[in-house]
């Protein structure tokens, strides 16, 4: 039997998407807000070094601005501009209508047509398209001496959310440094002691990819946890992962996908996401054979298309003390 509430909750959900008021005293305190945000943003070190490089590595694109705006931007925004943008980008063709429990299909597109009607047209869908990101390999050097540890990012291209390669992608980052047993972890934080925070692990979008290791360390530890990362890529390009290593990751990804079966917001949030980046659902058993098909040879495929660069870049905040990299440090 379907959940007696969900015609009062689909009712409300949507009437708050569809039709928000708007009010410009709430606009205002929302403003304030987000402001605030962004200054604790810019007291965050990782955070603030995280957005600055990725502005340095997504040059003149939307992946490089930060989520919550500038100060500028934000203080604009009335009820008018607020109003025409939500019109434009929350309309029935940007929809995605997911979820997971005791629902069913048929009653749900009921629903989603009653309340928002069929879509729009192919040519207001084509002018949502966002153009394809140009990627930077930056160098950037930021000093702020009034930081005890040092902040570090390395990254490269990676494998987009829709390649082939993306479950072996998905391996690497784990060996590399997804946990306690990755090899960055073990290495720099386990063995030697040199970082708090060490990891790895791709972002990955509709069109593009981004693999990026972090660690926050003493300064003086600094040149020594970027060799260490660096070699650790080398490793990767140079030398297949051991099968037990392997092993580990994937039944670390398996237990992730069926421990996410248990939680219903996860199955609609996996649903929506797959749709949106997929135009499909992929099952859990789909998903489950393509980790487990994943070799050896697929990953170091991975990281030498991936590593071996010219567009490995890198981003370090803190008290540097003439800290510095050129290019061919970086190369692998």
């Amino acid at each position: 039997m379907v959940d007696t509430a969900l015609l009062q909750a689909f009712d409300l959900l949507a009437d708050m998407l569809a039709n928000p008021r708007f009010d410009p005293d709430d606009l205002t305190l929302e403003q304030g807000v987000i402001i605030e945000e962004m200054k604790m943003i810019g007291d965050t070190p990782d955070e603030l070094l995280n957005e600055l490089f990725h502005a340095a590595y997504f040059p003149g694109h939307s992946l490089g601005r930060p989520i919550e705006g500038t100060e500028q931007t934000v203080s604009s925004f009335d009820r008018a501009i607020t109003a025409a943008f939500h019109s434009a980008a929350y309309s029935p063709r940007n929809l995605v209508v997911a979820a997971a429990g005791n629902v069913t299909h048929a009653q749900l597109v009921e629903l989603s047509t009653q309340t928002f009607g069929g879509g729009g047209n192919e040519a207001e869908a084509a002018s949502a398209v966002a153009l394809s990101p140009a990627t930077a390999a930056p160098i950037l050097i930021e000093r702020k001496n009034e930081l005890e540890q040092a902040h570090l990012i390395i990254a490269s291209p990676w494998p987009s959310a829709r390649s082939e390669d993306r479950y072996a992608a998905s391996m690497l980052g784990t060996v590399m440094g997804g946990g306690t047993s990755s090899r960055l972890w073990q290495s720099i934080r386990e063995e030697r002691g040199l970082a708090y925070s060490i990891g790895a692990g791709g972002n990955t979008y509709t069109d593009i990819g981004m693999f990026t290791i972090y660690a926050g360390t003493s300064p003086a530890h600094l040149d020594e946890v970027l060799d260490l990362s660096l070699q650790e890529l080398r490793r990767a390009v140079h030398e297949p992962v051991a099968t037990e290593e392997l092993q580990l990751a994937k039944e670390q990804a398996i237990a992730s996908v069926l421990l996410s079966l248990e939680s219903s917001s996860s199955r609609a949030g996996a649903l929506a996401r797959q749709e949106i980046v997929h135009g499909r659902r992929i099952s859990p058993e789909e998903i489950i054979r393509s980790i487990e098909a994943v070799t050896p040879e697929d990953m170091q495929r991975v990281a030498r298309s991936c590593f071996i660069t010219p567009a490995l870049a890198l981003g370090a905040l803190g008290n540097l003390n003439g800290f510095s990299v050129d290019r061919a440090r970086l190369e692998i």
